[in-house]
Protein backbone atom coordinates (compact mmCIF):
# COMPACT_ATOMS: atom_id res chain seq x y z
CA UNK A 1 0.00 0.00 0.00
CA UNK A 2 2.84 2.47 0.89
CA UNK A 3 4.54 1.68 -2.43
CA UNK A 4 1.31 2.35 -4.33
CA UNK A 5 0.71 5.65 -2.51
CA UNK A 6 4.23 6.87 -3.17
CA UNK A 7 4.09 6.16 -6.92
CA UNK A 8 0.54 7.53 -7.22
CA UNK A 9 1.40 10.86 -5.60
CA UNK A 10 4.76 11.13 -7.39
CA UNK A 11 2.89 11.04 -10.72
CA UNK A 12 0.30 13.60 -9.55
CA UNK A 13 2.91 15.95 -8.08
CA UNK A 14 4.97 15.85 -11.27
CA UNK A 15 2.04 17.09 -13.38
CA UNK A 16 0.18 19.39 -11.01
CA UNK A 17 1.48 22.40 -9.11
CA UNK A 18 -1.72 24.18 -8.26
CA UNK A 19 -2.98 21.42 -5.90
CA UNK A 20 0.35 20.58 -4.30
CA UNK A 21 -0.40 21.87 -0.75
CA UNK A 22 -3.70 20.01 -0.57
CA UNK A 23 -2.30 16.85 -2.14
CA UNK A 24 0.58 16.75 0.31
CA UNK A 25 -1.91 16.54 3.14
CA UNK A 26 -3.91 13.81 1.41
CA UNK A 27 -0.69 11.93 0.60
CA UNK A 28 0.32 12.04 4.23
CA UNK A 29 -3.09 10.71 5.22
CA UNK A 30 -2.91 7.78 2.76
CA UNK A 31 0.60 6.83 3.89
CA UNK A 32 -0.46 6.97 7.54
CA UNK A 33 -3.44 4.73 6.77
CA UNK A 34 -1.18 2.26 4.96
CA UNK A 35 1.23 2.12 7.88
CA UNK A 36 -1.71 1.57 10.26
CA UNK A 37 -3.04 -1.25 8.02
CA UNK A 38 0.34 -2.98 7.99
CA UNK A 39 0.71 -2.56 11.72
CA UNK A 40 -2.70 -4.15 12.29
CA UNK A 41 -1.85 -7.00 9.89
CA UNK A 42 1.35 -7.69 11.80
CA UNK A 43 -0.43 -7.49 15.14
CA UNK A 44 -3.09 -10.00 14.12
CA UNK A 45 -0.79 -12.26 12.08
CA UNK A 46 -0.28 -11.61 8.38
CA UNK A 47 0.04 -15.20 7.19
CA UNK A 48 -3.24 -17.01 6.41
CA UNK A 49 -4.23 -20.06 8.43
CA UNK A 50 -2.70 -23.29 7.12
CA UNK A 51 -4.76 -25.33 4.69
CA UNK A 52 -6.35 -28.46 6.13
CA UNK A 53 -5.44 -30.55 3.07
CA UNK A 54 -3.48 -30.00 -0.11
CA UNK A 55 -4.00 -32.49 -2.96
CA UNK A 56 -0.85 -32.44 -5.11
CA UNK A 57 0.39 -33.77 -8.45
CA UNK A 58 -3.04 -34.77 -9.80
CA UNK A 59 -4.67 -34.33 -13.17
CA UNK A 60 -7.54 -31.98 -12.36
CA UNK A 61 -10.75 -32.64 -14.30
CA UNK A 62 -12.92 -29.86 -12.97
CA UNK A 63 -16.38 -31.16 -13.99
CA UNK A 64 -17.10 -28.58 -16.70
CA UNK A 65 -16.10 -30.88 -19.56
CA UNK A 66 -12.78 -29.09 -20.08
CA UNK A 67 -9.57 -31.13 -20.53
CA UNK A 68 -7.49 -31.94 -17.46
CA UNK A 69 -4.86 -29.58 -16.17
CA UNK A 70 -2.12 -29.88 -13.56
CA UNK A 71 -2.26 -28.19 -10.22
CA UNK A 72 -2.78 -28.52 -6.49
CA UNK A 73 -6.10 -28.27 -4.67
CA UNK A 74 -6.12 -26.70 -1.21
CA UNK A 75 -8.98 -27.27 1.24
CA UNK A 76 -9.86 -25.31 4.35
CA UNK A 77 -12.99 -25.62 6.53
CA UNK A 78 -14.63 -28.06 4.14
CA UNK A 79 -14.31 -25.85 1.06
CA UNK A 80 -11.84 -25.46 -1.78
CA UNK A 81 -9.64 -22.55 -0.67
CA UNK A 82 -7.09 -22.49 -3.49
CA UNK A 83 -6.18 -24.16 -6.78
CA UNK A 84 -2.78 -23.73 -8.44
CA UNK A 85 0.85 -24.13 -7.42
CA UNK A 86 0.59 -24.54 -3.66
CA UNK A 87 4.11 -25.88 -3.08
CA UNK A 88 4.89 -23.23 -0.48
CA UNK A 89 1.46 -23.14 1.13
CA UNK A 90 1.40 -24.25 4.78
CA UNK A 91 -0.88 -27.22 5.33
CA UNK A 92 -1.84 -29.80 7.94
CA UNK A 93 -1.60 -32.75 5.54
CA UNK A 94 -0.81 -33.58 1.95
CA UNK A 95 -2.49 -36.11 -0.35
CA UNK A 96 -0.27 -37.12 -3.25
CA UNK A 97 -2.46 -37.77 -6.32
CA UNK A 98 0.41 -38.48 -8.73
CA UNK A 99 -0.88 -40.41 -11.74
CA UNK A 100 -4.48 -39.99 -10.59
CA UNK A 101 -7.47 -37.92 -11.65
CA UNK A 102 -8.78 -35.35 -9.19
CA UNK A 103 -12.47 -34.73 -9.95
CA UNK A 104 -15.60 -33.43 -8.27
CA UNK A 105 -17.61 -35.85 -6.14
CA UNK A 106 -20.28 -37.69 -8.12
CA UNK A 107 -23.96 -36.73 -7.83
CA UNK A 108 -26.50 -39.57 -7.94
CA UNK A 109 -29.65 -38.17 -9.54
CA UNK A 110 -31.89 -40.88 -8.02
CA UNK A 111 -30.55 -42.69 -5.00
CA UNK A 112 -33.37 -44.36 -3.01
CA UNK A 113 -31.46 -44.35 0.30
CA UNK A 114 -34.10 -42.67 2.48
CA UNK A 115 -34.44 -45.77 4.67
CA UNK A 116 -31.04 -47.45 4.41
CA UNK A 117 -29.16 -44.29 5.38
CA UNK A 118 -30.73 -44.82 8.80
CA UNK A 119 -29.43 -48.41 8.87
CA UNK A 120 -25.84 -47.73 7.77
CA UNK A 121 -25.26 -43.99 7.38
CA UNK A 122 -21.82 -44.57 5.83
CA UNK A 123 -23.49 -45.95 2.67
CA UNK A 124 -20.49 -48.05 1.53
CA UNK A 125 -21.97 -48.95 -1.86
CA UNK A 126 -22.25 -45.25 -2.69
CA UNK A 127 -18.93 -43.88 -1.50
CA UNK A 128 -16.90 -46.67 -3.13
CA UNK A 129 -18.37 -45.45 -6.42
CA UNK A 130 -17.34 -41.87 -5.69
CA UNK A 131 -20.89 -40.69 -4.91
CA UNK A 132 -20.83 -37.73 -2.54
CA UNK A 133 -24.38 -36.41 -3.04
CA UNK A 134 -27.64 -38.27 -3.54
CA UNK A 135 -30.98 -36.93 -4.81
CA UNK A 136 -33.93 -39.11 -3.86
CA UNK A 137 -37.69 -39.39 -3.31
CA UNK A 138 -39.27 -41.26 -6.24
CA UNK A 139 -43.02 -40.78 -5.98
CA UNK A 140 -43.37 -42.32 -2.52
CA UNK A 141 -41.05 -40.09 -0.52
CA UNK A 142 -39.91 -40.59 3.07
CA UNK A 143 -42.27 -37.80 4.21
CA UNK A 144 -44.87 -36.58 4.90
CA UNK A 145 -46.15 -39.46 7.02
CA UNK A 146 -49.31 -40.32 8.88
CA UNK A 147 -50.35 -43.30 10.98
CA UNK A 148 -52.25 -44.96 8.13
CA UNK A 149 -49.22 -44.97 5.82
CA UNK A 150 -46.97 -46.21 8.62
CA UNK A 151 -49.33 -49.08 9.33
CA UNK A 152 -49.62 -49.95 5.64
CA UNK A 153 -45.83 -49.95 5.24
CA UNK A 154 -45.09 -51.51 8.63
CA UNK A 155 -43.26 -54.54 7.20
CA UNK A 156 -40.66 -52.33 5.58
CA UNK A 157 -39.94 -50.40 8.77
CA UNK A 158 -39.82 -53.62 10.78
CA UNK A 159 -37.49 -55.27 8.28
CA UNK A 160 -34.96 -52.48 8.69
CA UNK A 161 -35.71 -52.13 12.43
CA UNK A 162 -36.54 -48.44 11.96
CA UNK A 163 -38.96 -46.53 14.16
CA UNK A 164 -40.72 -43.92 11.99
CA UNK A 165 -40.62 -41.14 14.56
CA UNK A 166 -40.91 -38.30 12.01
CA UNK A 167 -43.97 -36.96 10.21
CA UNK A 168 -42.49 -34.11 8.15
CA UNK A 169 -39.36 -33.55 6.10
CA UNK A 170 -38.18 -31.07 8.69
CA UNK A 171 -38.31 -33.79 11.36
CA UNK A 172 -36.72 -36.40 9.08
CA UNK A 173 -33.87 -34.09 8.11
CA UNK A 174 -33.29 -33.28 11.78
CA UNK A 175 -33.05 -37.00 12.52
CA UNK A 176 -30.41 -37.45 9.81
CA UNK A 177 -28.42 -34.51 11.13
CA UNK A 178 -28.51 -35.89 14.67
CA UNK A 179 -27.21 -39.30 13.65
CA UNK A 180 -24.70 -38.10 11.02
CA UNK A 181 -24.57 -39.16 7.37
CA UNK A 182 -21.72 -40.20 5.09
CA UNK A 183 -22.82 -38.27 2.00
CA UNK A 184 -24.93 -35.24 1.19
CA UNK A 185 -28.62 -35.90 0.59
CA UNK A 186 -31.57 -33.98 -0.79
CA UNK A 187 -35.17 -35.11 -1.30
CA UNK A 188 -38.17 -34.60 -3.53
CA UNK A 189 -41.65 -34.77 -2.06
CA UNK A 190 -43.55 -37.53 -3.82
CA UNK A 191 -46.90 -36.84 -5.49
CA UNK A 192 -47.83 -40.41 -4.55
CA UNK A 193 -46.98 -39.68 -0.94
CA UNK A 194 -49.22 -36.63 -0.66
CA UNK A 195 -51.97 -38.56 -2.47
CA UNK A 196 -51.69 -41.37 0.10
CA UNK A 197 -51.80 -38.81 2.92
CA UNK A 198 -55.19 -37.54 1.70
CA UNK A 199 -56.78 -40.34 -0.35
CA UNK A 200 -55.02 -43.47 0.90
CA UNK A 201 -54.36 -46.21 -1.66
CA UNK A 202 -57.78 -45.99 -3.29
CA UNK A 203 -58.50 -45.59 -7.00
CA UNK A 204 -60.37 -42.30 -6.71
CA UNK A 205 -60.12 -38.67 -7.74
CA UNK A 206 -59.66 -35.85 -5.22
CA UNK A 207 -62.34 -33.27 -4.56
CA UNK A 208 -61.34 -29.61 -4.77
CA UNK A 209 -60.92 -29.55 -0.98
CA UNK A 210 -58.77 -32.69 -1.03
CA UNK A 211 -56.61 -31.29 -3.81
CA UNK A 212 -56.09 -28.19 -1.69
CA UNK A 213 -54.92 -30.45 1.14
CA UNK A 214 -52.44 -32.11 -1.23
CA UNK A 215 -51.18 -28.72 -2.42
CA UNK A 216 -50.67 -27.66 1.18
CA UNK A 217 -48.60 -30.78 1.85
CA UNK A 218 -46.37 -29.99 -1.15
CA UNK A 219 -46.06 -26.39 0.04
CA UNK A 220 -45.06 -27.48 3.54
CA UNK A 221 -42.53 -29.97 2.15
CA UNK A 222 -40.93 -27.27 -0.01
CA UNK A 223 -40.65 -24.98 3.02
CA UNK A 224 -39.08 -27.89 4.91
CA UNK A 225 -36.39 -28.18 2.23
CA UNK A 226 -37.66 -30.52 -0.51
CA UNK A 227 -36.21 -29.74 -3.94
CA UNK A 228 -39.35 -30.37 -5.96
CA UNK A 229 -42.22 -32.78 -6.54
CA UNK A 230 -41.83 -36.23 -8.09
CA UNK A 231 -43.94 -38.97 -9.61
CA UNK A 232 -43.53 -42.70 -10.16
CA UNK A 233 -46.55 -43.22 -12.38
CA UNK A 234 -46.10 -46.96 -12.94
CA UNK A 235 -46.64 -47.92 -9.30
CA UNK A 236 -50.08 -47.89 -7.67
CA UNK A 237 -51.67 -45.73 -6.41
CA UNK A 238 -49.79 -43.28 -8.67
CA UNK A 239 -51.49 -44.38 -11.93
CA UNK A 240 -54.83 -43.26 -10.49
CA UNK A 241 -53.69 -39.63 -10.63
CA UNK A 242 -54.80 -37.69 -13.71
CA UNK A 243 -52.48 -35.22 -15.43
CA UNK A 244 -54.41 -32.22 -14.12
CA UNK A 245 -53.80 -33.34 -10.53
CA UNK A 246 -50.07 -33.56 -11.20
CA UNK A 247 -50.01 -30.12 -12.81
CA UNK A 248 -51.55 -28.58 -9.68
CA UNK A 249 -48.97 -30.22 -7.40
CA UNK A 250 -46.05 -29.37 -9.71
CA UNK A 251 -47.24 -25.75 -9.92
CA UNK A 252 -47.13 -25.54 -6.13
CA UNK A 253 -43.52 -26.75 -6.11
CA UNK A 254 -42.68 -24.30 -8.90
CA UNK A 255 -43.59 -21.38 -6.62
CA UNK A 256 -40.61 -22.36 -4.45
CA UNK A 257 -38.10 -22.87 -7.26
CA UNK A 258 -38.72 -26.63 -7.43
CA UNK A 259 -38.26 -29.24 -10.15
CA UNK A 260 -40.71 -31.87 -11.45
CA UNK A 261 -38.99 -35.27 -11.64
CA UNK A 262 -40.78 -38.28 -13.08
CA UNK A 263 -40.70 -42.01 -13.55
CA UNK A 264 -43.05 -41.66 -16.49
CA UNK A 265 -46.40 -43.36 -16.96
CA UNK A 266 -44.91 -45.55 -19.68
CA UNK A 267 -41.36 -46.43 -20.66
CA UNK A 268 -42.39 -48.86 -23.39
CA UNK A 269 -45.12 -48.81 -26.05
CA UNK A 270 -46.52 -45.43 -25.00
CA UNK A 271 -43.18 -43.80 -24.16
CA UNK A 272 -43.66 -40.87 -26.55
CA UNK A 273 -47.10 -40.15 -25.12
CA UNK A 274 -45.59 -40.31 -21.62
CA UNK A 275 -42.98 -37.74 -22.62
CA UNK A 276 -45.80 -35.54 -23.94
CA UNK A 277 -47.48 -35.74 -20.53
CA UNK A 278 -44.27 -34.81 -18.72
CA UNK A 279 -43.72 -31.87 -21.07
CA UNK A 280 -47.29 -30.70 -20.58
CA UNK A 281 -46.86 -30.77 -16.80
CA UNK A 282 -43.67 -28.75 -17.12
CA UNK A 283 -45.27 -26.26 -19.51
CA UNK A 284 -48.50 -25.67 -17.59
CA UNK A 285 -46.92 -25.74 -14.13
CA UNK A 286 -44.00 -23.55 -15.28
CA UNK A 287 -41.46 -25.97 -13.83
CA UNK A 288 -38.30 -27.71 -15.14
CA UNK A 289 -38.71 -31.42 -15.94
CA UNK A 290 -36.29 -34.24 -15.12
CA UNK A 291 -37.03 -37.68 -16.63
CA UNK A 292 -35.67 -40.42 -14.41
CA UNK A 293 -33.85 -43.48 -15.83
CA UNK A 294 -34.81 -42.74 -19.41
CA UNK A 295 -35.35 -45.92 -21.44
CA UNK A 296 -37.33 -47.71 -24.14
CA UNK A 297 -38.46 -50.97 -22.57
CA UNK A 298 -39.50 -54.17 -24.22
CA UNK A 299 -38.16 -56.01 -27.23
CA UNK A 300 -40.89 -54.59 -29.47
CA UNK A 301 -39.52 -51.13 -28.72
CA UNK A 302 -35.83 -51.83 -29.16
CA UNK A 303 -34.33 -49.29 -31.54
CA UNK A 304 -36.77 -46.51 -30.60
CA UNK A 305 -34.33 -44.45 -28.53
CA UNK A 306 -33.59 -42.19 -31.56
CA UNK A 307 -37.31 -41.23 -31.50
CA UNK A 308 -37.11 -40.41 -27.79
CA UNK A 309 -33.94 -38.37 -28.26
CA UNK A 310 -35.43 -36.50 -31.22
CA UNK A 311 -38.58 -35.68 -29.24
CA UNK A 312 -36.64 -34.28 -26.29
CA UNK A 313 -34.23 -32.38 -28.53
CA UNK A 314 -37.22 -30.80 -30.30
CA UNK A 315 -38.80 -29.86 -26.97
CA UNK A 316 -35.55 -28.29 -25.78
CA UNK A 317 -35.18 -26.40 -29.06
CA UNK A 318 -38.69 -25.02 -28.50
CA UNK A 319 -37.72 -23.78 -25.04
CA UNK A 320 -38.75 -26.64 -22.72
CA UNK A 321 -36.39 -27.04 -19.74
CA UNK A 322 -36.26 -30.85 -19.85
CA UNK A 323 -33.40 -33.25 -19.16
CA UNK A 324 -32.96 -36.88 -18.11
CA UNK A 325 -30.67 -39.40 -16.47
CA UNK A 326 -29.67 -43.06 -16.88
CA UNK A 327 -27.92 -45.88 -15.01
CA UNK A 328 -26.73 -47.39 -18.32
CA UNK A 329 -27.58 -51.08 -17.75
CA UNK A 330 -29.86 -53.15 -20.00
CA UNK A 331 -31.91 -54.45 -17.05
CA UNK A 332 -34.10 -52.36 -14.81
CA UNK A 333 -35.05 -53.12 -11.19
CA UNK A 334 -38.46 -52.49 -9.70
CA UNK A 335 -41.28 -53.95 -7.67
CA UNK A 336 -42.32 -57.46 -8.72
CA UNK A 337 -45.88 -56.27 -8.19
CA UNK A 338 -45.46 -53.84 -11.12
CA UNK A 339 -46.30 -56.81 -13.37
CA UNK A 340 -49.85 -56.65 -11.99
CA UNK A 341 -52.27 -54.18 -13.63
CA UNK A 342 -53.01 -51.02 -11.67
CA UNK A 343 -56.69 -51.80 -11.01
CA UNK A 344 -55.69 -54.86 -8.95
CA UNK A 345 -53.72 -52.62 -6.53
CA UNK A 346 -56.79 -50.53 -5.61
CA UNK A 347 -56.92 -50.28 -1.82
CA UNK A 348 -53.29 -51.16 -1.20
CA UNK A 349 -51.12 -54.21 -0.65
CA UNK A 350 -53.57 -56.21 1.46
CA UNK A 351 -56.27 -55.86 -1.20
CA UNK A 352 -53.80 -56.91 -3.91
CA UNK A 353 -52.97 -60.09 -2.02
CA UNK A 354 -56.68 -60.85 -1.56
CA UNK A 355 -57.23 -60.56 -5.30
CA UNK A 356 -54.24 -62.79 -6.05
CA UNK A 357 -55.80 -65.47 -3.84
CA UNK A 358 -59.19 -65.22 -5.58
CA UNK A 359 -59.41 -67.60 -8.61
CA UNK A 360 -61.69 -65.27 -10.58
CA UNK A 361 -59.48 -62.25 -9.93
CA UNK A 362 -56.34 -64.23 -10.82
CA UNK A 363 -57.87 -65.14 -14.14
CA UNK A 364 -58.77 -61.52 -14.87
CA UNK A 365 -55.25 -60.36 -13.95
CA UNK A 366 -53.71 -63.09 -16.11
CA UNK A 367 -55.86 -62.06 -19.07
CA UNK A 368 -54.76 -58.44 -18.73
CA UNK A 369 -51.10 -59.46 -18.54
CA UNK A 370 -51.43 -61.58 -21.68
CA UNK A 371 -53.22 -58.84 -23.64
CA UNK A 372 -51.07 -56.16 -25.28
CA UNK A 373 -52.27 -52.70 -24.24
CA UNK A 374 -51.23 -49.05 -24.31
CA UNK A 375 -53.43 -48.31 -21.32
CA UNK A 376 -50.85 -49.44 -18.77
CA UNK A 377 -47.15 -50.30 -18.72
CA UNK A 378 -47.57 -54.06 -19.20
CA UNK A 379 -44.14 -55.42 -18.30
CA UNK A 380 -45.15 -59.02 -19.06
CA UNK A 381 -45.47 -57.98 -22.70
CA UNK A 382 -42.03 -56.33 -22.58
CA UNK A 383 -39.97 -59.41 -21.72
CA UNK A 384 -39.00 -62.35 -23.93
CA UNK A 385 -40.05 -64.79 -21.20
CA UNK A 386 -39.89 -65.61 -17.46
CA UNK A 387 -36.13 -66.17 -17.73
CA UNK A 388 -35.81 -62.36 -18.07
CA UNK A 389 -36.98 -61.81 -14.47
CA UNK A 390 -34.46 -62.28 -11.64
CA UNK A 391 -35.63 -62.25 -8.03
CA UNK A 392 -33.79 -59.60 -6.06
CA UNK A 393 -34.55 -58.29 -2.60
CA UNK A 394 -37.19 -60.15 -0.56
CA UNK A 395 -38.47 -59.44 2.94
CA UNK A 396 -39.97 -62.86 3.67
CA UNK A 397 -37.05 -64.87 5.15
CA UNK A 398 -38.53 -68.13 3.82
CA UNK A 399 -37.95 -66.84 0.28
CA UNK A 400 -34.30 -65.83 0.78
CA UNK A 401 -33.09 -68.95 -1.12
CA UNK A 402 -34.95 -67.65 -4.18
CA UNK A 403 -32.87 -64.47 -4.40
CA UNK A 404 -30.82 -64.52 -7.58
CA UNK A 405 -33.02 -67.11 -9.29
CA UNK A 406 -34.98 -66.47 -12.46
CA UNK A 407 -38.76 -66.75 -12.49
CA UNK A 408 -38.39 -69.59 -15.01
CA UNK A 409 -36.29 -71.52 -12.46
CA UNK A 410 -38.79 -70.91 -9.69
CA UNK A 411 -41.73 -71.98 -11.87
CA UNK A 412 -39.91 -75.23 -12.63
CA UNK A 413 -38.93 -75.70 -8.98
CA UNK A 414 -42.52 -75.17 -7.84
CA UNK A 415 -43.95 -77.10 -10.81
CA UNK A 416 -46.17 -74.16 -11.75
CA UNK A 417 -47.01 -72.02 -14.74
CA UNK A 418 -44.71 -68.90 -14.65
CA UNK A 419 -47.61 -66.48 -14.14
CA UNK A 420 -49.00 -68.61 -11.32
CA UNK A 421 -45.53 -68.72 -9.79
CA UNK A 422 -45.42 -64.91 -10.01
CA UNK A 423 -48.81 -64.62 -8.30
CA UNK A 424 -47.91 -67.04 -5.53
CA UNK A 425 -44.56 -65.38 -4.94
CA UNK A 426 -46.29 -62.01 -4.46
CA UNK A 427 -48.79 -63.55 -2.05
CA UNK A 428 -45.86 -64.63 0.12
CA UNK A 429 -43.85 -61.41 -0.35
CA UNK A 430 -45.65 -58.51 -2.08
CA UNK A 431 -42.63 -56.22 -1.50
CA UNK A 432 -40.20 -58.28 -3.61
CA UNK A 433 -37.89 -56.40 -5.97
CA UNK A 434 -36.79 -57.88 -9.29
CA UNK A 435 -34.27 -57.24 -12.05
CA UNK A 436 -35.92 -57.28 -15.48
CA UNK A 437 -33.86 -57.75 -18.63
CA UNK A 438 -35.76 -55.71 -21.20
CA UNK A 439 -33.55 -53.11 -22.93
CA UNK A 440 -31.15 -53.13 -25.85
CA UNK A 441 -27.53 -52.00 -25.48
CA UNK A 442 -27.57 -49.60 -28.48
CA UNK A 443 -30.57 -47.77 -26.98
CA UNK A 444 -28.86 -47.54 -23.58
CA UNK A 445 -25.63 -46.25 -25.12
CA UNK A 446 -27.40 -43.63 -27.23
CA UNK A 447 -29.25 -42.28 -24.20
CA UNK A 448 -26.03 -42.10 -22.21
CA UNK A 449 -24.33 -40.04 -24.92
CA UNK A 450 -26.88 -37.22 -24.94
CA UNK A 451 -25.46 -33.96 -23.55
CA UNK A 452 -28.54 -33.44 -21.33
CA UNK A 453 -28.38 -36.90 -19.73
CA UNK A 454 -26.77 -37.24 -16.29
CA UNK A 455 -26.39 -40.39 -14.16
CA UNK A 456 -28.63 -42.04 -11.59
CA UNK A 457 -27.87 -45.07 -9.45
CA UNK A 458 -31.59 -45.79 -8.88
CA UNK A 459 -30.70 -47.99 -5.91
CA UNK A 460 -30.63 -47.57 -2.18
CA UNK A 461 -27.28 -47.24 -0.50
CA UNK A 462 -26.27 -50.65 0.79
CA UNK A 463 -23.43 -52.72 2.19
CA UNK A 464 -22.12 -56.27 1.83
CA UNK A 465 -22.44 -56.55 5.61
CA UNK A 466 -25.32 -56.79 8.07
CA UNK A 467 -28.98 -56.74 7.18
CA UNK A 468 -28.32 -54.74 4.02
CA UNK A 469 -25.98 -57.44 2.74
CA UNK A 470 -28.75 -60.05 2.91
CA UNK A 471 -30.53 -58.60 -0.13
CA UNK A 472 -29.76 -59.38 -3.77
CA UNK A 473 -29.87 -55.94 -5.47
CA UNK A 474 -29.30 -54.91 -9.06
CA UNK A 475 -25.52 -54.59 -9.55
CA UNK A 476 -26.02 -50.91 -10.30
CA UNK A 477 -26.38 -50.45 -6.53
CA UNK A 478 -22.62 -50.98 -6.26
CA UNK A 479 -21.30 -50.33 -9.74
CA UNK A 480 -23.03 -47.65 -11.83
CA UNK A 481 -20.42 -44.89 -11.88
CA UNK A 482 -17.22 -47.02 -12.04
CA UNK A 483 -18.87 -49.17 -14.72
CA UNK A 484 -19.46 -46.13 -16.90
CA UNK A 485 -15.80 -45.15 -16.46
CA UNK A 486 -14.55 -48.63 -17.34
CA UNK A 487 -17.07 -49.85 -19.93
CA UNK A 488 -18.22 -46.73 -21.76
CA UNK A 489 -15.13 -44.53 -21.37
CA UNK A 490 -12.07 -46.78 -21.19
CA UNK A 491 -13.16 -49.83 -23.17
CA UNK A 492 -15.80 -48.72 -25.68
CA UNK A 493 -14.74 -45.06 -25.93
CA UNK A 494 -18.31 -43.86 -26.53
CA UNK A 495 -17.77 -41.12 -23.92
CA UNK A 496 -14.68 -39.07 -23.16
CA UNK A 497 -13.44 -39.09 -19.57
CA UNK A 498 -14.08 -35.36 -19.29
CA UNK A 499 -17.68 -35.69 -20.49
CA UNK A 500 -18.35 -38.61 -18.17
CA UNK A 501 -17.13 -36.53 -15.22
CA UNK A 502 -19.35 -33.65 -16.39
CA UNK A 503 -22.34 -36.01 -16.38
CA UNK A 504 -21.38 -37.13 -12.87
CA UNK A 505 -20.93 -33.65 -11.41
CA UNK A 506 -21.49 -30.26 -13.08
CA UNK A 507 -24.51 -31.34 -15.14
CA UNK A 508 -26.55 -32.71 -12.20
CA UNK A 509 -25.41 -29.85 -9.96
CA UNK A 510 -26.66 -27.39 -12.58
CA UNK A 511 -30.00 -29.20 -12.86
CA UNK A 512 -30.48 -29.38 -9.08
CA UNK A 513 -29.37 -25.75 -8.54
CA UNK A 514 -26.47 -26.90 -6.34
CA UNK A 515 -24.53 -23.74 -7.07
CA UNK A 516 -21.74 -24.49 -4.59
CA UNK A 517 -21.03 -28.07 -5.70
CA UNK A 518 -20.28 -30.07 -8.84
CA UNK A 519 -17.19 -28.19 -10.02
CA UNK A 520 -13.64 -27.91 -8.69
CA UNK A 521 -13.38 -24.17 -8.15
CA UNK A 522 -12.30 -21.92 -5.30
CA UNK A 523 -15.13 -21.35 -2.85
CA UNK A 524 -17.01 -24.57 -3.67
CA UNK A 525 -17.60 -27.33 -1.13
CA UNK A 526 -14.77 -29.87 -1.28
CA UNK A 527 -16.64 -32.94 -2.54
CA UNK A 528 -13.73 -34.60 -4.35
CA UNK A 529 -12.80 -37.97 -5.86
CA UNK A 530 -9.28 -39.22 -6.59
CA UNK A 531 -8.94 -42.31 -8.80
CA UNK A 532 -6.89 -43.95 -11.52
CA UNK A 533 -8.95 -43.87 -14.75
CA UNK A 534 -6.90 -46.77 -16.13
CA UNK A 535 -7.94 -49.21 -13.40
CA UNK A 536 -11.22 -48.12 -11.80
CA UNK A 537 -13.95 -50.72 -12.32
CA UNK A 538 -17.11 -52.25 -10.93
CA UNK A 539 -17.15 -55.76 -9.45
CA UNK A 540 -20.87 -56.30 -8.85
CA UNK A 541 -22.65 -58.72 -11.18
CA UNK A 542 -26.25 -59.86 -11.48
CA UNK A 543 -25.33 -63.22 -9.97
CA UNK A 544 -23.08 -61.76 -7.25
CA UNK A 545 -24.08 -58.12 -6.71
CA UNK A 546 -22.87 -57.43 -3.16
CA UNK A 547 -19.35 -56.39 -4.16
CA UNK A 548 -17.89 -52.94 -3.65
CA UNK A 549 -16.32 -51.22 -6.64
CA UNK A 550 -12.53 -50.90 -6.93
CA UNK A 551 -10.42 -47.88 -7.71
CA UNK A 552 -11.50 -44.96 -5.56
CA UNK A 553 -8.25 -43.96 -3.83
CA UNK A 554 -9.81 -41.03 -1.96
CA UNK A 555 -13.34 -39.69 -1.65
CA UNK A 556 -13.84 -36.45 0.28
CA UNK A 557 -17.23 -35.17 1.39
CA UNK A 558 -17.20 -31.54 2.52
CA UNK A 559 -13.41 -31.77 2.82
CA UNK A 560 -13.35 -34.90 4.99
CA UNK A 561 -12.16 -38.26 3.61
CA UNK A 562 -14.78 -41.01 3.68
CA UNK A 563 -12.46 -43.19 1.55
CA UNK A 564 -8.75 -42.90 2.27
CA UNK A 565 -6.11 -44.97 0.46
CA UNK A 566 -8.94 -47.16 -0.81
CA UNK A 567 -10.40 -47.85 2.64
CA UNK A 568 -13.58 -46.56 4.28
CA UNK A 569 -12.85 -44.21 7.17
CA UNK A 570 -16.28 -44.34 8.82
CA UNK A 571 -16.51 -40.53 8.85
CA UNK A 572 -19.98 -38.97 8.57
CA UNK A 573 -19.40 -35.47 7.14
CA UNK A 574 -22.46 -35.34 4.88
CA UNK A 575 -25.05 -32.57 4.93
CA UNK A 576 -28.75 -32.31 4.24
CA UNK A 577 -29.00 -30.03 1.20
CA UNK A 578 -32.29 -28.19 1.35
CA UNK A 579 -34.11 -26.78 -1.66
CA UNK A 580 -34.50 -23.11 -2.63
CA UNK A 581 -37.89 -22.82 -0.91
CA UNK A 582 -36.51 -23.78 2.50
CA UNK A 583 -37.72 -21.62 5.37
CA UNK A 584 -35.51 -22.05 8.47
Amino acid sequence: MIFFNTIFFKVIFSTTSFYKPALKSVRALFISAGVLFLACACAFGQAPAPLDVVITNGHIIDGTGSPWYSGDVGIRDGKIAAIGNLTEAPRKRTIDAAGKVVAPGFIDMLGQSEMTIMVDPRLPSKIYQGITTEITGEGTSIAPLNDAIIESDRKGYDYYKITPDWRTFRQYFARLERQGIGINVTDYVGATQVRRMVLGDEDMQPTAAQLDQMRALVRDAMKDGAVGVSTALEYAPAPYAKTDELIVLAAEAAKFGGIYATHMRSESDAVLEAIDEALRIGREAHIPVEIWHIKVAGKANWGRMPEVVAKINAARAAGADVSANTYAYTAWFNDFSAFIPAWAHDGGTAKLVERLKDPLMRERIRKDMLTPSHDWDNEWQEIPGPEAIMIGAVQNPELKPMQGKRLSEIAKLWNKDPIDALFDFLIQDPSTGVAVFGMSQPDVTLALQQPWVSIDNDSEGTSPEGILGQAHPHPRAYGTFPRILSKYVREEKVLSLEDAIRKFSALPAQRMRLTDRGVLKTGMWADITIFDPATIHDRATFDNPNQLSDGMEYVLVNGTPVIEQGKMTGALPGKVLRGPGYVP
